[in-house]
């Protein structure tokens, strides 16, 4: 009886006789067939060429970072509402853009004030229903794009290089909305129990490699996609109720300590940025209509701003304050529309430049 090996070694694979090279060449054009027929679809959908807002890029951004530079950090109100250029003309240099869309700023920020060589400039969006959470899906996408940064591989960044390159040009290249896993999460189902919490709001800005983000023409209108976003703000903005698998109380006591927390490590990094020359200012951006209502019942100007404003020392820039920053109106009620983006920052800089001189 033969050993297995020698059965192996005997053993010679019968290639079909068929005619490879134009089974290739079909292969190929159906494949190129199919990516184009499902770009056309994707840009008849609104979809348009532009970077995804990857971890990779924030830590591209977040390499670009000097001693001396301008940082931004925040949400996406920071991200969609201020203007590189318009920054940059009126303060001197060039800002870094680090908000990240969805986040609590906080972990950034503290990383800046840990990196000891950095003794810039930062402006922060405090929005402090966002600066303040404890945990969740909010700090993870900064600890996310934090990890990436520090972690990142050489493959990464390469990867990352040749990936804008294609995202760039083609349309339904988007790792957030037209995945078959975000294709299948469309199908409309009535609420259930137990399931995952709302739907982040689809496509509705563009993305540079500045990371520069600006509201698409189509949520800038009134349409059916600004109806869409707008509607799901409510849901996203409403916080969850506590576990059930954890006393309430014992939950609410967590969490209140947690809190607490983050006012007293966000005055100790305020005033150990400013102790060796830096400087930081809060800007509280636009948000109108559904949103404003209820960011203003759960997190009121008196509450958690004023007390961050207060205990940190640091200046800060409120845009009710101010006639020619307070009328802006945000179309989805949260962000502002890429030509009022411009203009407002225009505005904002004289407050910049007059809260940075105290």
């Amino acid at each position: 009886m033969p050993s297995s090996t020698s059965s192996f070694e005997s053993f010679e694979r019968v290639i079909p006789d068929l005619p490879w090279r134009r089974l290739a060449l079909i292969v190929t054009a159906l494949t190129f067939l199919a990516a184009v027929g499902w770009e056309i679809r994707c840009r008849a959908w609104g979809y348009a060429p532009t970077l995804n807002d990857t971890p990779d890029l924030w830590a591209q951004q977040r390499r670009a970072v000097r001693p001396d530079s301008i940082v931004i950090v925040g949400d996406s109100r920071a991200h969609f509402d201020l203007d590189l250029d318009e920054l940059e003309k009126g303060l001197g240099s060039r800002p870094i853009q680090l908000a990240l869309d969805g986040s609590c700023p906080y972990p950034v920020f503290a990383d800046l004030v840990n990196d000891e060589s950095f003794h810039g400039t930062v402006i922060a969006s405090l929005v402090p229903g966002m600066w303040l959470a404890p945990g969740g899906p909010l700090l993870k996408n900064s600890e996310r794009a934090l990890e990436r940064y520090h972690k990142q591989t050489w493959a990464q960044r390469s990867g990352h290089v040749l990936g804008m390159l294609l995202e760039e040009h083609i349309a339904f290249l988007k790792k957030d909305d037209l995945t078959l896993p975000k294709l299948l999460g469309r199908i409309p189902l009535p609420p259930r129990d137990h399931t995952e919490g709302p739907p982040l709001p689809p496509y509705f800005g563009s993305v540079d490699r500045e990371r520069r983000t600006r509201m698409i023409d189509a949520c800038a209108q009134p349409g059916p996609l600004q109806d869409r976003i707008k509607n799901g703000w409510p849901l996203l903005f409403t916080p969850p109720p506590p576990p059930s698998y954890i006393p309430r109380e014992a939950f609410l006591k967590g969490m209140g300590a947690a809190i607490e927390k983050r006012f007293q490590d966000t005055a100790a990094a305020v005033k150990k940025l400013r102790a060796r020359g830096g400087k930081v200012v809060f800007v509280r951006f636009p948000f109108t209509g559904k949103v404003r209502e209820l960011e203003d019942a759960g997190t009121p100007r008196a509450g958690p701003w004023t007390r961050i404003i207060n205990e940190s020392g640091a200046p800060s820039i409120y845009f009710t304050d101010y006639p020619e920053l307070a009328n802006f109106q945000c179309p989805e009620s949260s962000h502002l529309s890429a030509p009022d983006s411009v203009e407002f920052t225009r505005r904002l800089v004289p407050h910049l430049k007059a809260a940075l001189a105290q």
